[in-house]
């Protein structure tokens, strides 16, 4: 049987994941997290193959799953193939603002995600992420 927790759940789901977030980075401007989380999660499901990627998507509360599908093309991945690439592309979708380390925004972001999973789906989730991006994910 289907329960439907509602829009206000979404929504709170949501503002709990971006204020964490802003606790990892210890920052105070959501709007800016926001956008950090995004930036992050958009090359991330692009750097994966699609199951994993639709794995990563389901640990997302449901309106950021919206935001993390948005614009994806499951066929026309945009493959990392360095890690400067990939971390360019978070810099890039914050409009490579200044004050944003993309490798921390990286590291908060997959630590995050980690935290909601089990030892054996981080294992998992690392080993489908491309050798170049593994030590972003937490030990």
């Amino acid at each position: 049987m289907y329960v439907s927790l509602g829009p206000n759940y979404a929504l709170q789901a949501t503002q709990n994941w971006i204020s964490e977030l802003a606790w990892r980075l210890r920052w105070h401007e959501r709007g800016r997290v926001y956008r950090v989380l995004i930036a992050t999660l958009h090359p991330l499901r692009d750097c994966l193959d699609r199951d994993e990627a639709v794995y990563i998507g389901a640990q997302l509360p449901a309106l950021l799953r919206g935001f993390y599908y948005e614009g994806w093309h499951p066929a026309r991945r945009a493959k990392a193939t360095n890690r400067k690439s990939f971390l360019a592309r978070i810099h890039e979708g914050v409009h490579r603002d200044p004050a944003v380390d993309p490798e921390e925004v990286a590291r908060s972001v997959l630590g995050q995600l980690a935290d909601r999973m089990s030892a054996t789906e981080i294992q998992e989730a690392k080993a489908a992420t491309p050798r170049v991006l593994n030590d972003l994910w937490p030990v």
